[in-house]
């Protein structure tokens, strides 16, 4: 346990740490967008699937139990992940108190250089995402027993529809270079294989956005109703 700790207090710790959080948190939102595709299917698929996501793990687990455990486990990697990204910021200002004449931004990628307001933007999208289509507390029209009904009713409101489509352009340009630093940061990458992590990332990324900007975009254009 000692020697958990002190690791974590390292930079190196940190970023492992922020390596592991970022593959649980991407693969779930790979995983919750090829869910939500199931909206082309229909109101019956979207809603059936809704219905299996509350009773998974039955009859050992209770109604929606094991989803609120799953939920909780996001939480925790969320929380770990924005506070080691914010202590390795703070080492990174600690350990260069006196600013830089000139910033070498053109050696910055603009994903990298806007990965911590990116983050900012995605923390305060799931934050209005669970309040939005969880709970239900800032949707006016929330039914909870119908998902597909909600994602309608929410995406005809184009304001509502531009900041999803915002907050995933955002989650995009986070993914695609903490995709590449994942690597980086659990020492597995090298001069061979780097074109190819930049390739996959891409790939992932693009894929990953354009399944879930897509749903609004069809929502406002009339195809889903």
């Amino acid at each position: 346990m000692a020697a958990a700790v002190t690791l974590y207090r390292s930079s190196l710790g940190k970023k492992f740490v922020m390596a592991v959080t970022g593959i649980i948190l991407f693969g779930f939102v790979f995983v919750h967008m090829i869910g939500n595709l199931k909206i082309y299917q229909g109101e019956e698929k979207l809603n059936a699937y809704a219905v299996f996501l509350r009773e998974v793990g039955g009859p050992i687990f209770a109604h929606e139990q094991l989803l609120w455990i799953l939920r909780l486990l996001l939480l925790a990697a969320v929380g770990l992940h924005i506070a080691a990204a914010y202590q390795l910021t703070r080492m990174s200002q600690r350990g260069r108190p006196v600013a830089y004449a000139r910033r070498r931004d053109v050696q910055a990628s603009y994903a990298s250089r806007t990965m911590r307001w990116g983050g900012v933007i995605i923390l305060l999208f799931v934050i209005y995402h669970v309040l939005h289509f969880t709970t239900g507390t800032v949707h006016q029209d929330f039914v909870k027993e119908n998902v597909y009904r909600n994602v309608i009713s929410a995406f005809q409101i184009w304001y509502v529809s531009a900041f999803y489509i915002l907050a995933m352009l955002a989650l995009g340009l986070h993914m695609y270079h903490g995709l590449w630093s994942m690597w980086q940061s659990l020492g597995l990458s090298n001069k061979r294989i780097n074109g190819l992590i930049r390739r996959g990332a891409t790939v992932f990324t693009v894929i990953t956005v354009l399944g879930n900007v897509s749903i609004p975009i069809a929502v406002l254009a009339g195809f889903l109703r």
